[in-house]
Protein backbone atom coordinates (compact mmCIF):
# COMPACT_ATOMS: atom_id res chain seq x y z
CA UNK A 1 0.00 0.00 0.00
CA UNK A 2 1.38 3.40 -0.50
CA UNK A 3 1.80 5.81 2.03
CA UNK A 4 -1.19 8.83 0.43
CA UNK A 5 -3.39 6.31 0.66
CA UNK A 6 -3.35 5.71 4.11
CA UNK A 7 -5.72 8.17 5.68
CA UNK A 8 -8.56 7.12 3.09
CA UNK A 9 -7.85 3.42 4.13
CA UNK A 10 -8.26 4.25 7.47
CA UNK A 11 -11.48 6.16 7.10
CA UNK A 12 -13.02 2.77 4.65
CA UNK A 13 -12.22 0.31 7.96
CA UNK A 14 -14.19 3.37 10.25
CA UNK A 15 -16.76 2.85 7.98
CA UNK A 16 -16.63 -0.87 8.25
CA UNK A 17 -19.77 -1.05 10.29
CA UNK A 18 -22.14 1.59 8.21
CA UNK A 19 -23.03 -0.49 4.62
CA UNK A 20 -26.71 0.16 3.32
CA UNK A 21 -28.32 -3.12 2.76
CA UNK A 22 -31.17 -4.05 0.62
CA UNK A 23 -33.13 -7.67 0.05
CA UNK A 24 -30.52 -8.06 -2.71
CA UNK A 25 -27.32 -7.64 -0.92
CA UNK A 26 -24.96 -4.91 -0.07
CA UNK A 27 -26.08 -1.31 -1.56
CA UNK A 28 -23.40 1.14 -0.22
CA UNK A 29 -21.46 3.03 2.39
CA UNK A 30 -23.85 5.54 4.59
CA UNK A 31 -22.29 8.60 3.32
CA UNK A 32 -24.29 10.62 5.88
CA UNK A 33 -21.87 8.98 8.25
CA UNK A 34 -18.91 10.74 6.92
CA UNK A 35 -20.42 14.15 5.38
CA UNK A 36 -23.08 15.20 8.51
CA UNK A 37 -21.94 17.90 11.03
CA UNK A 38 -20.13 16.29 13.55
CA UNK A 39 -19.67 13.39 11.21
CA UNK A 40 -16.46 11.20 10.83
CA UNK A 41 -14.77 13.94 8.78
CA UNK A 42 -15.06 16.31 11.27
CA UNK A 43 -14.08 14.16 13.86
CA UNK A 44 -11.08 13.51 12.05
CA UNK A 45 -10.83 16.67 10.65
CA UNK A 46 -10.32 15.45 6.69
CA UNK A 47 -8.59 18.87 4.99
CA UNK A 48 -9.53 17.72 1.67
CA UNK A 49 -12.43 16.12 2.14
CA UNK A 50 -13.63 15.82 -2.06
CA UNK A 51 -10.50 13.69 -2.88
CA UNK A 52 -11.17 11.34 0.11
CA UNK A 53 -14.82 11.13 -0.98
CA UNK A 54 -13.47 10.57 -4.49
CA UNK A 55 -11.09 7.70 -3.23
CA UNK A 56 -13.54 6.16 -0.36
CA UNK A 57 -15.36 5.58 -3.53
CA UNK A 58 -13.32 3.66 -5.83
CA UNK A 59 -12.85 1.56 -2.65
CA UNK A 60 -16.55 1.10 -1.93
CA UNK A 61 -17.40 -0.53 -5.70
CA UNK A 62 -14.65 -2.73 -5.27
CA UNK A 63 -16.02 -3.96 -1.89
CA UNK A 64 -19.44 -4.39 -3.57
CA UNK A 65 -18.37 -6.01 -6.70
CA UNK A 66 -16.83 -8.44 -3.56
CA UNK A 67 -19.65 -8.54 -1.12
CA UNK A 68 -22.42 -8.98 -3.87
CA UNK A 69 -20.62 -11.89 -6.28
CA UNK A 70 -23.23 -15.29 -6.46
CA UNK A 71 -21.58 -18.03 -5.52
CA UNK A 72 -21.37 -19.71 -9.40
Amino acid sequence: MWEENWETVMMFLRMQTQWSMSFGGVVGLKYEVLLSAGGLFDIYNVKDRQEMLEDLKIMEHTALLEMNKKDS
